[in-house]
This record gives C-alpha cells, sequence and structure tokens, in this order.
C-alpha cells in the first residue's frame, strides 16, 4: 500500500482591525510574515493536492506560504472547509485520487486540530496539539493505505510546528 502524507495548516494570524465579515478578513502583519514560514516549511514537500477553505485570510495564507517557496499546481478553494468540522473535513480527504499523495488541507480551528486528533494514533505530538494548535500551526500526519480509507487512529503525527517569520 502507498503511504501518503497529509499537511494540516491552520491559517496565519488574521486581522481584527477590519468591519469584514469573517470570511472576508485578511492577515494582519505578523500572519503575512507567518504565511512566508510556512512556506519554508511546505518548500520541502512535493505537494499533489491543496484543499483550503474559501476565507480570505486562508487564501492570503497560501499566496504568502507560495512566497515562502510553497509549490502546487493543483490547488482547491473549497467551501465546505470553513467552518468545517473534523467529519467534514475528513470526507473531502476521502475524495482525494489515489495518485495524490501528498495533501495539505488550510483551514480554521476548531476542526483542523480535531482531524489531526481523530486522525493520528496518540503520542507526545499528539498532546500538543490538543494543549494549543495556534495560527499556522503545521501538522505532518502520515499513513499507509488509500484516501477513502483514512479513518481514525490510522495516521501517525510525525512533525508539529508553529510558523513564525
Amino acid at each position: 500500500m502507498a503511504k501518503k502524507t497529509l499537511i494540516v495548516l491552520r491559517h496565519a494570524k488574521s486581522s481584527w482591525q477590519t468591519t469584514d465579515a469573517d470570511q472576508l478578513r485578511g492577515l494582519s502583519e505578523r500572519g503575512e510574515r507567518d504565511a512566508v514560514a510556512a512556506g519554508e516549511i511546505l518548500a520541502d514537500y512535493d505537494l499533489d493536492v491543496v484543499l483550503a477553505s474559501t476565507a480570505t485570510r486562508v487564501q492570503l495564507t497560501w499566496e504568502g506560504a507560495e512566497s515562502g517557496g510553497a509549490e502546487c499546481e493543483d490547488v482547491r478553494a473549497i467551501k465546505a472547509i470553513y467552518q468545517g468540522t473534523d467529519e467534514a473535513l475528513l470526507k473531502q480527504l476521502q475524495k482525494l485520487g489515489e495518485s495524490d499523495n501528498t495533501a495539505l488541507l488550510v483551514g480554521h480551528q476548531p476542526g483542523v486540530a480535531d482531524l489531526i486528533l481523530r486522525l493520528a494514533k496518540p503520542n507526545d505530538l499528539t498532546e500538543k496539539v490538543a494543549k494549543k494548535f495556534p495560527t499556522c500551526g503545521l501538522a505532518v500526519l502520515t499513513f499507509s493505505g488509500t484516501w477513502k480509507s483514512l479513518k481514525e487512529g490510522k495516521a501517525k503525527l510525525e512533525r508539529f510546528e508553529i510558523a513564525r517569520g
């Protein structure tokens, strides 16, 4: 069975200096720097697909990550990721094609941390995620199998860090 890699990234710090609706909020100055730092980490991965919320702050996080070196030709803006529960996010992942070996999901709390904790077997890193998964938190999970078969406790959380620029 093929080894799959799932990278989960929480969007960068958003700006509260706006009257825009929640989904339209952009990034703060720190968020812009952190998004680039996330891209520097993501540059080490050969991304097959990016699944990103349609929220402005998520789209800007991905743009910043590209400035930091992240690359992917298949970037999908998916409305269901915005305010998505761990179950809704898992359903999006289970739709991926089997030729997609490395996927990046860029989304929001609490869904992204809940997804990580649902999929990963408990270890020292899952304890850290459970404690706090801040903006620009980045987790790398691996598993053997198909996206369709991805389920609770099947993945290993191999990396967790917070991108700061």
